[in-house]
């Protein structure tokens, strides 16, 4: 079973963007040739994430305020005593979505629902280089 491998470089803003990534993860799928399997994404770094959402405004204001509510930013973490960074609730943050997601494709179409995208989510204070590492496995 062939697995072809792409790496996709997206800088980031900082800490709260997200950025829609489904129509790269779709154009890799249909470029690799292969018809039905699996693509796995990940994202190197421990201060971002990849989950999937329905990208629309209402969602991309609630999704970090719910980050705020489950880990906020102005209460003290421990990375913050040996690094002082300031991004100890990011790391936290990125552990809890985590760093990949696999996605079943069918007919070189990804199966994602309706109003579903794949989404890469800064979750540092400062912007970013991103990789995302896709690994497209099938047949």
């Amino acid at each position: 079973m062939p697995i072809i491998t792409r790496v996709m470089s997206i800088r980031t803003k900082g800490e709260g963007d997200m950025l829609d990534i489904s129509e790269h993860v779709s154009r890799a799928v249909k470029e690799s040739g292969l018809r039905s399997g699996i693509v796995t994404l990940f994202v190197k770094g421990s201060t971002a994430a990849l989950t999937t959402i329905e990208y629309e405004p209402g969602l991309l204001k609630d999704f970090p305020e719910m980050l705020e509510r489950v880990a906020p930013r102005d209460i003290e973490y421990e990375h913050e005593k040996a690094w002082h960074d300031g991004n100890g609730h990011s790391h936290v943050r990125a552990s809890l979505i985590g760093p990949s997601i696999t996605i079943p494709f069918v007919d070189g179409r990804l199966t994602l629902g309706t109003w579903q995208q794949v989404v890469l989510i800064e979750l540092d204070v400062r912007s970013r280089e991103r990789s995302v590492v896709m690994q497209i496995i099938g047949e």
